[in-house]
């Protein structure tokens, strides 16, 4: 890669990260996009010489070993990228401007039941020596819709349990305030005690206390996304639904049962933190597919008309 692209990425991987806000995660996913892009241009390639039809042919190649999802990504990173250098008055124009994104199938949420969320926050148990930690894990999960790495990165000066919420620090450090249930509430009432236990321990072993994060591994410090997942995956598979269950899952589900028992569209995305409305409208048809199912069911004229009876003179 030339040096003076590299200089280019660099800065503008920077810009990500500070002026952004984005996750180390997301910084490094936008990174390895452009680099794919260099190395299918050369590394000699000059700022000048990238258009339209080189970007045209990277999409070309990509076609075949990526899913449309992945070349849509990666050119959402390379547009991003060419307007951030036309800020900075590097470039006159956007090269991806012309590039049409490639069609994508609608992708559905997936989601629980209400007896499925109701039957995974039971598997906590007696001879799991973390079952205090872990009901509450699983019931904030759902009881306010957060993402899996929000639920990590949680403080304790975030949560407020006497008023029943909490403060979330979302994508691009943005915050937002969400109610926190009752049954979520009372199950982290029952953590905290094993949480100052925790930190006691890890004092005592001569680390530093690790006060602010709300949920602690064995070890006394902070419990990480990948812990969190293998938790949820571990009790999604004893409850007999584990090919379905991940923390994004129980984020869909919160999501999707609160527009079942009625919520605004505005209200939920809201309580998601999603940026556009138009990212929490991927939950409406499965609340479309819900009120079609108790209108077949309840109403009289929606049955098989093939199996209702025959009237007067048929």
């Amino acid at each position: 890669m030339s040096a003076r692209l590299a200089e280019h990425i660099t800065a503008f991987r920077e810009w990500l990260r500070v002026e952004k806000g984005y996750s180390p995660h997301t910084v490094a996913g936008y990174g390895r996009d452009l680099e794919e892009f260099v190395a299918h241009l050369g590394d000699e390639v000059a700022l000048e010489a990238i258009d339209a039809k080189a970007v045209r042919a990277f999409v070309y190649a990509l076609h075949g070993r990526n899913q449309a999802s992945s070349v849509a990504r990666k050119l959402s990173a390379l547009r991003t990228f060419f307007r951030f250098l036309m800020r900075q008055g590097l470039m006159g124009r956007d090269p991806v401007a012309g590039v049409a994104m490639p069609k994508l199938g609608r992708n559905i949420p997936v989601f629980l039941t209400v007896d499925e969320v109701f039957t995974l926050m039971e598997m906590p148990g007696v001879a799991d020596p973390f079952a205090a930690r872990d009901r509450a894990m699983l019931e904030m999960l759902y009881s306010t819709g957060m993402r899996v790495a929000e639920l990590a990165a949680l403080n304790f000066d975030r949560l407020d349990v006497a008023s029943g919420m909490v403060r979330i620090r979302g994508k691009g450090n943005k915050e937002r305030l969400v109610p926190v249930g009752d049954p979520a509430i009372a199950a982290l009432e029952r953590y905290l005690p094993q949480r100052t236990r925790l930190i006691a321990e890890r004092v005592a072993c001569g680390n530093p206390p690790e006060e602010k994060a709300v949920f602690l591994n064995g070890r006394g410090s902070r419990l990480t996304t990948r812990s969190i997942e293998r938790l949820v995956s571990m009790y999604a598979e004893r409850a007999g639904i584990a090919a379905r269950v991940t923390p994004h899952a129980l984020r869909h589900s919160f999501a999707t049962h609160l527009l079942e028992m009625g919520a605004d569209l505005r209200t939920v995305q809201e309580l998601l933190g999603h940026a556009s409305l138009s990212t929490t409208q991927k939950y409406t048809h499965l609340n479309l597919d819900h009120l079609t199912e108790v209108y077949d069911k309840a109403h009289p004229l929606a049955r098989n008309q093939a199996a209702a009876p025959k009237v007067g003179n048929e």
